[in-house]
This record gives structure tokens, C-alpha cells and sequence, in this order.
């Protein structure tokens, strides 16, 4: 949770100003659509709508921060918004007025650039600073708190498994622009050559280790990860069940104790709160010690990314045990595990129906008592057809933002898809780097302590 802090019309001084980057995304413009009219392009009327809520925002929350009143937003777009590339939104402070009965106006100048520096809008804004310092909690919900919390931290050495088509390649490389990690890729040489010549896909910060095909690139990037000369993997164009075989063999020293799992962290724009899904692309039917192995993944996952105590639901149609209904059982055995140390590091209930879990009303209306019901950060799903449900409804219908990772092995591994967008792939990496550094830092994350 980030701390926003505000500033008095004292404090505040000519020339300062304060920066935020925000990824457009074509959902964006859907739902402001839905919400106040038609929009038809990124270059519609209600692109100024979106200018303005951004620009407000960023004087809510950094300048003059909490507590501030806007009196006046002048807002020109001035090109098209730049869909799915990061936007960076600027306030400086042109000047500052004592006005009799208020604290005092600033006046702003505002700017939104895209990735080239071309000016995407202006703006001008009168704001009243806050009389009193204060500090308000600012929700992480959109994705790209993720770059941000990778800035301070060294690129890291990424085996990316048989990058042999433009997405897979491409992807690795946008990571690298982006300063997440310093891509060696794993595959035949000529032919990544050819795809990037063919693609314009600079290869300036890549290693190439040559392989012969993908099964060779598979047990390469896995050799490498468990010698310790990569620090994650990320799959490339081969099958998914080939680099995770590879993974799981006793040669590669990349295995555990525990379940290779799923973890997807998801932030939905109509829902102020992240969560983390589990699982939804791996295990098919978990049974209960399988998915308690999933429950400690996702819990080291949600901690690893920033939440301190995650709280799990385990989802069920229902919130009360049927032993018809083996979700239920499985739901109330977990609770239970996590009651007697089982289960470390979060907070775990169940079973909970998903609008129990996630909303606080119907929890109350359904008069459910658990620490977790209206407030689950992660979501531990009965099976794959009811986890891969909700997280495509998610990705194709409600316009969220992802990012999603294998763990349980000794080193996090991105799972990209040709369906992937670039933001998800970006995400991915972040996620990827963040997962790393928290387990080098304390490998509890992987192997917590548990009651046998």
C-alpha cells in the first residue's frame, strides 16, 4: 500500500513539479464510454474526459496531494491517446496565490506525453492546497505499480526458452527495454537472426546460447537456471508441458517439495483491489494435499508481490460444507491446515462462494463471519475449467490487466501466450524479477516452515 502525502500552500514552491506513467488501454476508453457516451477512437471527445480524471488524480494524490480542491481543469488533447503504450502525465507548478477565505491557490501546468516525448495533451488546473499536512493510503490497483517496484532493482539474467516466433521474441525484448531483465535466449541461432531481421528486433541486449530445436533449448534454459546462470525462465514458442518437463527432471536441480503451481495476479478495473488467481493453466483437478501446495505457492506468491498477509478464499459454488460437494470439504480441510501451521504466511478460508469472498455486502447479506469474506486477496479456484473461466471472462470482457507466473520451483517461470498482450508479457517479467529477489532474499517465500 503506497502512502500519499500532502503539501500546504507554504510548503509548495514555484518550479516543482511531479511526474506518473499510466498505460492507456483500449478498455479505458470502453469504460469511460459506458459511463458517459459513446467513444469511438482514442481521439473521441471523452479522451478529454480521461486527460482531466488522470491529471486530477495525480493532483489528488501527489500535488498538492491529499486534501487539495481543484477549482478549475483547461484540458486540450492535442493527438490520438497512445493505446497500450505507457503515457507519462506531468504537473508543474507555473504559480501560487493567496486568495482571501482559502488556504491559498496553485496554479498547474499540465502535460501528457507518449514513450517518444510528443506531446499528447496540456492542460492548465487551479487547485486549493490542503491547510494541514496529511496522508492518505493510495489502493496498488492497476499493473503498472509492478515496473515501478522493479526501478531500484538490477536487471535480471532471464533464460528465455526457444524464442522462435516475433510475439516470443518480441516480448523478451520489450522486458529488456523496459529494464527488467537482460534476456539470454535459448534457440536456434540463425533462425532467432532471421525472425528478428525479418521483425526489426534489436538484439543488441541479447545472448544467444544456439540450440539444436526446442527440446534441446528446453533442457539448456532448465541446465542453466539450476546452475544458478539465470535467475528465472520464460517460455518462448515451444509447448508448455515441454519446458516444464524439462523443468521437473532431476537433472535440471530446479525441483522442490512442493507442486508446481499457477499463480496470476489480476487487477479489474471495475473492482478497486488486486487479486491473485490459483489455478488456472496448470493443475487439472487438484486434490486436497495438491491444493495445499497451491494455497502455500499463491500465499508466497501475494507476498513476494507486495501483500504482507494475503488472505485466501477457497472457492466453492457455496459457502457451506456439502459432502456432496467435495469443493466444500476441500475448502474447510484447507482452513483447518492453515489453523494447525499447515499452511503458513496468510490468512485462509473456506469454502466461500466468489461474491462472498470478493464483496463485503454479500458476505454481510449472507451472514458470513470469516476474515476473509469481502477481502480475499487470492482466489484458490476448485479446478482449471472453473479457474480458466474466470480468469478469460477476465482478460476478454472486463479488460484486465495480468500477470502470471509458475512457481514452486527454484526459479519463477513466465508462461507467455500467443494471445498474451504486450502489457501482460511486461507484467509478467515485473512479476518475474520481483518473485526473484524476494526469494534471494528470504527463501522462506519458496519453503516456509510448516506443521507436518
Amino acid at each position: 500500500m503506497q502512502i500519499a502525502v500532502s503539501k500546504t500552500f507554504d510548503d509548495i514552491a514555484p518550479g516543482e513539479e511531479v511526474s506518473a506513467e499510466r498505460t492507456i488501454q483500449a478498455g479505458d476508453l470502453r469504460a469511460w464510454a459506458s459511463a458517459f457516451g459513446d467513444a469511438d477512437s482514442a481521439a473521441a471527445p471523452e479522451a478529454v474526459g480521461i486527460v482531466t480524471s488522470i491529471l486530477t488524480a495525480l493532483v489528488g494524490s501527489a500535488l498538492p496531494g491529499p486534501g487539495s480542491v481543484i477549482r478549475t481543469a483547461s484540458v486540450r488533447v492535442e493527438r490520438p491517446l497512445p493505446i497500450g503504450s505507457s503515457m507519462t502525465t506531468r504537473l508543474l507548478v507555473r504559480d501560487k496565490r493567496a486568495a482571501r477565505g482559502t488556504p491559498g491557490i496553485v496554479v498547474l501546468d499540465g502535460q501528457c506525453t507518449d514513450p517518444a516525448g510528443t506531446v499528447i495533451a496540456t492542460a492548465t488546473l487551479e487547485a486549493l492546497a490542503p491547510q494541514e499536512r496529511s496522508e492518505r493510503p493510495v489502493p496498488e490497483h492497476r499493473m503498472e505499480w509492478l515496473i515501478e517496484r522493479c526501478r531500484g532493482l538490477k536487471p535480471m539474467l532471464t533464460g528465455v526458452v526457444h524464442p522462435c516466433n516475433v510475439d516470443a521474441l518480441a516480448g523478451a525484448i520489450e522486458a529488456a527495454d523496459s529494464e527488467l531483465i537482460v534476456p539470454v535466449l535459448f534457440g536456434p541461432e540463425a533462425e532467432i537472426r532471421q525472425i528478428a531481421d525479418q521483425a526489426q528486433l534489436d538484439l543488441s541486449k541479447c545472448r544467444i546460447v544456439s540450440t539444436r530445436d526446442a527440446r534441446d533449448s528446453a533442457q539448456k534454459g532448465a541446465a542453466a537456471a539450476g546452475a544458478g546462470e539465470v535467475a528465472a525462465l520464460m517460455k518462448g514458442s515451444l509447448h508448455t508441458d515441454m519446458i516444464l518437463h524439462t523443468v521437473v527432471q532431476k537433472e535440471s536441480n530446479l525441483r522442490t517439495d512442493r507442486l508446481l503451481s499457477h499463480c496470476l495476479m489480476a487487477s479489474v478495473p471495475t473492482y478497486a483491489r488486486r487479486i491473485v488467481l490459483t489455478d488456472v493453466a496448470l493443475n487439472i483437478a487438484p486434490d486436497t494435499d495438491q491444493k495445499r501446495d497451491i494455497c502455500q505457492n499463491a500465499i508466497g506468491f501475494a507476498r513476494a508481490l507486495g501483500i504482507d498477509t494475503p488472505k485466501v478464499a477457497v472457492l466453492a459454488a457455496v459457502e457451506t460444507v456439502r459432502t456432496k460437494m467435495p469443493a466444500t470439504l476441500d475448502g474447510a480441510i484447507l482452513a483447518k491446515m492453515a489453523d494447525r501451521r499447515q499452511i503458513v504466511g496468510g490468512i485462509v478460508d473456506g469454502p466461500l462462494d466468489l461474491d462472498a469472498a470478493v464483496d463485503a455486502d454479500a458476505a454481510r447479506i449472507k451472514k458470513i463471519s470469516s476474515p476473509v469474506a469481502g477481502t480475499a486477496d487470492v482466489l484458490l479456484v476448485p479446478n482449471i475449467e472453473a479457474g480458466n473461466m474466470v480468469y478469460k471472462n477476465l482478460a476478454f470482457m472486463a479488460d484486465t490487466q495480468m500477470a502470471g507466473l509458475v512457481v514452486g520451483a527454484r526459479v519463477p517461470i513466465v508462461l507467455t501466450s500467443r494471445a498474451d498482450s504486450p502489457a501482460t508479457r511486461r507484467f509478467s517479467a515485473a512479476a518475474a524479477v520481483l518473485y526473484a529477489d524476494a526469494l534471494a532474499r528470504d527463501p522462506g517465500i519458496l519453503t516456509p516452515e510448516t506443521a507436518e
